[in-house]
């Protein structure tokens, strides 16, 4: 079904004449057109739970509980990419190595790694990993793309996990179609991850769901539509084999000029149902945000929305971002039945003399988590959330991110970034109650 979609779009896009110049008409040649780029990241993170929230150490005797998590990790990402071969259809390549260095081994410190670190059967933080984290082939006709392999996607339903030392990727195929100024199609199945704390490919599974369970794979399909006036529209459609279908629309709307005042808003939503062999059990989920940003000159003030009806959480892939939803912060306020809203300033300080200098505050609350009404296991289907617990659960959180772009000489597009969060949880909301404090340095160099 999915590989006749794709191509059917890509014919769809390339049937007329082209609104954009021919991309592969100027293709410079496979060698010519070669790039070779690091990435050298600085990843410092210190966590302290409070109230009931712990943290666990193994050892010999059993688990001890902690308070503090501590990583440091320094990485480095080597990517080669290829131009494309001349003629009516381009072929290149794509091969990226990540590697870590952890710099915080200390078995209490690591506090078992969670998500941060790699570590062994017994929590010992491992000294190093490496993976190949990007591989693909590449094949071009005119502004239509097919690539084959490990990618970093980037869509409203599988997007790849950029929050840590190294970034997660996926292994499948991605089909990319921009022919039109004013249209760009995606589509794409992928059948496994590969982790940012990881050395391979593991099998698909949901983020917030039983684990136990996997899809063989993920396909999708969507367009983003830009007729102007200010306007953009993404519509999405997936099946995660024998988990669930879910459907996206993403609707923005641009207007005035932040010289006096500009306006941003941005609706999205999520419909989510169970299919196939149902192994997350029945699935009946809505998940909507609005975001309205205010902007005049240097200063953006946003006031979001959003609501969750279902009695599980609107749910995404393992070691993906695939929510575009407003509240997506240091937690994505998608509990069951969840409401929430978020005030958010952001100010950017090359307005007062310090050119790449950005800061952001915010504040977020949710409430009305409820899965006391959860029946997805109903008729003898599996139990795919962990959600009964769940009674007028509620949660809120704090942040401050300042973020330096160099502007000029060897150091030009570093960026530092310092994030400070403060979430607080009861009732048994996920994502529990933390301080944290993290400093990450991203160092491009371009080889050739």
């Amino acid at each position: 079904m999915y590989p006749r979609l794709f191509l059917a779009a890509a014919l769809a896009s390339g049937t007329q004449a082209y609104a954009q110049e021919n991309a592969q008409a100027s293709a410079p040649g496979f060698i010519e057109g070669s790039s070779l780029d690091l990435n050298l990241r600085h990843y410092y993170s210190n966590q302290h739970t409070q109230r009931s929230t712990y943290l666990s150490i193994k050892k010999p005797s059993g688990i001890e509980r902690t308070r503090v998590r501590e990583t440091w990790v320094q990485t480095a990402m080597l990517k080669y990419s290829s131009g494309y071969t001349q003629g009516v259809i381009g072929v290149g390549v794509d091969v990226g190595v990540f590697s870590a260095v952890n710099l915080q081994r200390g078995h209490g410190k690591v506090a078992n790694g969670g998500d941060r670190v790699l570590v062994d059967s017994d929590g010992d933080a491992l000294p190093t990993w490496s993976r190949l984290g990007v591989g693909d082939v590449r094949l071009r006709l005119s502004n239509t793309e097919l690539k084959i392999g490990r990618l970093m996607t980037d869509n409203p339903i599988l997007r790849y996990k950029d929050n840590r030392a190294l970034p997660s990727s996926f292994q499948g195929v991605g089909l990319y179609s921009n022919e039109r100024d004013w249209l760009s199609v995606q589509g794409g199945s992928f059948d496994r991850a590969i982790p940012r704390t990881g050395t391979g490919a593991e099998r698909l599974t949901t983020t917030f769901g039983n684990r136990a369970y996997s899809g063989a794979r993920i396909s999708y399909l969507g367009a983003t539509l830009k007729p102007g006036y200010g306007l953009e529209a993404s519509l999405y459609g997936s099946r995660f084999e024998d988990m669930w279908d879910q459907y996206y629309l993403g609707l923005t709307h641009r207007i005035g000029d932040k010289n006096t005042l500009a306006l941003k808003t941005a609706l999205h939503y999520y419909h989510t149902r169970d299919s196939g062999q149902q192994r997350l059990g029945y699935i009946d989920n809505d998940a909507a945000s609005l975001a309205v940003t205010a902007n005049h000159q240097a200063h953006s003030l946003t006031l979001a929305w959003q609501q969750v009806l279902g009695n599980e959480y609107f749910d995404y892939v393992w070691e993906s971002t695939g929510n575009y939803m407003a509240n997506s912060l240091y937690s994505d306020y998608n509990g069951p039945n969840e409401k929430s809203w978020q005030l958010r300033y952001d100010i950017d300080l090359a307005a007062y003399g310090v050119p790449g200098l950005t800061a952001s505050l915010w504040h977020a609350k949710g409430w009305g988590i409820d899965g006391t009404h959860y029946e997805g296991d109903r008729n003898g289907r599996n139990t795919g959330y962990n959600v009964r617990g769940l009674d007028n659960a509620k949660h809120n959180e704090n942040g401050l991110m300042l973020a330096y772009v160099v502007q000029s000489g060897k150091l030009k597009n570093s960026v530092l970034r310092t994030i400070v969060y403060n979430h607080r949880a009861s009732g048994g909301q996920i994502d529990g109650s933390y301080d944290e404090f993290r400093i990450v340095g991203n160092f491009p160099i371009n080889l050739f």
